[in-house]
């Protein structure tokens, strides 16, 4: 049957940008075929490492008997400081203060002090605990709230934000508050641990097989610890499985070792350490004491605002500094602060190196904010909400933040109002009062947060990237890029792009490895960038070699430039067509060439950092979420009865893969706001170092209903890849809105007369002790 012509779809080819693809390994996945680097058939005669950690938080070596580790089984070498051929130094900000292996100061409990090398891992890790240490024992902090930010240690210089006189607004305000919150950290409990295998070669160079995400940055930390330049050592990373920001700059350590270990030996290494020793030995999220003070107005407005976030930063420096500043940046979150200050106080602590980790600080700094709010609210006997939004940024005149960027591409108040009235906000409100009113034991809380979302490394040098895009003559494309696949989805979404450029199946488009010999001097694939930058130089990467393509065309078949039409699969060149592969060949016939090196930095951002002001984000994205608990006062037990999420995503290049971002997101911020809590003892010792003592999100503590959307109508207001946002970190602080929807149940004990002052994690501990400490001072009242 014939069909009218406006019944026709239009062609298209299968996969390009802005189509729903699943991830591109996921059938690998689920069926166990994906290859990871332990996947990876062993060289003959590969040996296995396993770290010395030290046994106390602070002291000083003595003596350090190894002639037992050693003489033990399998054991080929021991490796200690004075085995490092180059620089003992793996500090990626080159402050010189993170040794590979510590040979005199312990500044930690778990500090990797020697690292074994054996036959088998078990051979290494039985031999390690043979090791016989003698330290001479100092005094150690690991507790922040016993430190001073202003005049205690700290391990890189601190960042102060200021716009107005904070302290006169706050002093004419005709309301005050003042508070500290605890926010705890965060293990990124990867499903796949840190690990590295290095094989020798000739002429010293080294390949280094390591689940990173930054593979540039291992590069250089490896040939500084061999002493040989960056050309004798290869990078390479098909996948991880999983980072969160905990593979950025921990992966170092592991790399280097057992490549010093393959160069001392000739033969592989591989060293995969035991999920207590990784958690011990790699950073975590930094924890958090938030000092705030703020004046309001009788409406809720506030006037001026002063925050000092101190970090519990650990030993040494690692990327303290730019996360702390993240957290300055994001105090923020979606409001004017008419007038601000606002400091970091980046701790030094005996414990292990605090990293980033997925949001990078901005989470921190967001919680502050939606705590200062919290309280106003609570003050003046107003529903949180309604503070919320009369603290917004407007679109034309309250719009400059507290880093001085005037905030362009404002879109929360439609964003909200939207999630407002989808999720019945104020219908469910009403019902939770009255559920409230009759419910003795079991409490309900409501909730809705707005997020703000500054995207683009704030170290300005790190917003550029490379991309490598082979056409061969059968018409399959090659691409190669330095972003890394960490299970975000970042292969299929550059490979989408490449495949629209071309206008070709995506099947026909392969990703490889991300490897620092075929792109180098890539940036981390962190802050929310890799679809942004590595997109945009695949993008680019094509585009030169259309436009080769166009100009041969143009003139052999002596037509004009714009009548050379990429179509799905094929090509129009005046009134012929070929398919692609044929046009493809014929090219190479004609000698063109057909592969192409991308480039991409982000334009319009800048930052002074000595005087905190500039445009350290290329623009922002927005969400916002309303979550639903319910908390047993008599236990602290509680559930996420539901969780409405809206968020921007711009023009989406993947929508799946985007809602499964949101998702996961979400439910680890959850968990980092709720049931993971890191523990030390006094001793100094992390007690939380395994799954049986740290508790993730399980699968049953999702929320019960769970309604996740895209808005439909934003795009990006700055020419990013196909108009796309970021969505890697923005939707992680929407779960801010679980904290505050316990704490409005923790409220409700009090008939919301008494602010419930909920650190976080909220456990149920917590949460329980938070219900009781409102009883009681309800009962004082009464």
């Amino acid at each position: 049957m014939n069909k009218h012509a406006s019944d026709l779809k239009p062609e298209k080819i299968v996969g390009g940008v802005a189509t729903d693809q699943r991830h591109e390994s996921a059938h690998k996945h689920v069926s166990g075929t994906a290859v990871y680097i332990d996947d990876i058939p062993e060289p003959a005669g590969t040996l296995h490492g396993c770290l010395g950690l030290s046994t106390v938080a602070h002291g000083r070596i003595r003596a350090m008997d190894l002639s037992a580790v050693r003489a033990a089984p399998g054991v080929v070498a021991v490796l200690t400081a004075a085995d490092v051929p180059g620089e003992n130094d793996i500090s990626p900000t080159g402050r010189h203060d993170e040794p590979i292996l510590t040979d005199e100061l312990v500044q930690f409990f778990g500090q990797p002090v020697f690292c074994v090398i054996a036959e088998t891992r078990d051979q290494a890790r039985r031999a390690t605990l043979k090791a016989e240490m003698t330290y001479e024992e100092l005094s150690f902090t690991v507790d922040i709230g016993a430190l001073d930010p202003l005049n205690d240690k700290l391990v890189t210089p601190p960042l102060t934000l200021k716009r107005g006189e904070a302290g006169e607004a706050i002093r004419q305000s005709p309301h005050r508050i003042k508070g500290r919150m605890r926010v705890g950290g965060q293990d990124h409990f990867y499903l796949e641990g840190h690990i590295a295998m290095a094989i020798p070669g000739e002429d010293g160079d080294v390949a280094v097989h390591s689940s990173t995400q930054h593979p540039s940055e291992v590069q250089h930390m490896v040939s500084h610890a061999l002493g040989v330049p960056s050309h004798a050592v290869t990078v390479e990373v098909r996948r991880m499985g999983g980072g969160f920001g905990g593979k950025e700059t921990q992966s170092n350590l592991f790399a280097a070792l057992a490549a010093i270990a393959a160069r001392k030996l000739g033969r592989a290494v591989k060293i995969r350490p035991d999920r207590d020793d990784d958690m011990k030995a790699t950073g975590k999220r930094h924890d958090f004491l938030i000092s705030y003070e703020a004046g309001f107005d009788d409406d809720g407005a506030v006037q001026g605002v002063d925050f000092t976030f101190a970090a519990r930063c650990g030993y040494s420096s690692d990327l303290s500094g730019p996360v702390t500043d993240r957290a300055l940046f994001h105090c923020d979150n979606t409001y004017f602060w008419p007038a601000v200050r606002a400091q970091s106080a980046p701790l030094y602590t005996n414990t292990v190196s605090n990293t980033a980790f997925r949001g990078f600080g901005g989470p921190q700094g967001m919680v502050g904010a939606e705590r200062v709010i919290e309280e106003v609210a609570f003050a003046l006997g107003k529903d949180p909400l309604e503070i919320r939004k009369r603290n917004f940024y407007s679109t034309t005149t309250r719009n400059v933040t507290p880093y001085h960027q005037t905030v362009e591409d404002n879109i929360i108040e439609r964003l909200v109002s939207e999630l407002e009235a989808d999720a019945e906000y104020w219908r469910r409100r009403r019902t939770i009062q009255a559920f409230n009113a009759n419910s003795r034991v079991v409490k309900r809380g409501l909730a809705l947060t707005p997020v703000k979302f500054g995207i683009s490394f704030t170290a300005t040098h790190y917003n550029q990237a490379g991309a490598l895009v082979h056409v061969y003559t059968d018409g399959s494309v090659h691409l190669n890029h330095g972003g890394t696949e960490m299970g975000q989805g970042l292969y299929l979404k550059v490979a989408q792009v490449v495949a629209e450029e071309f206008q070709i199946d995506l099947s026909n488009v392969k990703v490889t490895a991300t490897s620092t010999g075929k792109v180098p001097n890539t940036s981390a694939t962190a802050a929310s960038s890799g679809s942004d930058l590595n997109g945009m130089a695949a993008q680019n990467a094509a585009q030169q070699i259309k436009a080769r393509l166009v100009d041969f065309a143009a003139e052999k078949f002596s037509v004009p430039a714009d009548q050379v039409v990429f179509l799905p699969n094929r090509v129009r060149v005046g009134n012929q067509e070929f398919t692609f592969a044929d046009f493809v060949r014929q090219a190479y016939m004609a000698r063109v060439q057909l592969s192409a090196a991308g480039f991409y930095k982000t334009p319009k951002i800048h930052w002074d950092r000595d005087k905190g002001q500039g445009r350290p984000f290329y623009y922002f994205a927005y969400g916002a979420a309303c979550s639903e608990v319910s908390i047993d006062t008599l236990t602290g037990e509680y559930v996420v009865e539901r969780v409405d999420v809206l968020h921007d995503a711009g023009r989406s290049l993947n929508r799946a893969i985007d809602l499964g971002q949101i998702e996961g997101g979400f439910v680890q911020g959850m968990g980092w706001l709720t049931t993971e809590e890191l523990w030390w003892d006094e001793r100094g010792r992390l007690r939380t170092h395994a799954p049986s003592t740290y508790k993730i999100p399980l699968a049953s503590d999702r929320p019960k209903i769970f309604n996740v959307k895209l808005a439909e109508w934003p795009e990006n207001a700055e020419p990013s890849i196909h108009r796309s946002k970021a969505v890697g970190e923005p939707p992680f602080p929407l779960a801010i809105s679980v904290l505050h929807a316990l704490s409005d149940a923790v409220a409700s004990v009090a008939d919301h007369r008494i602010f419930p002052d909920l650190d976080a994690p909220a456990t149920p501990e917590r949460v329980l002790m938070a219900v009781e400490r409102l009883k009681r001072k309800a009962k004082s009242l009464a």
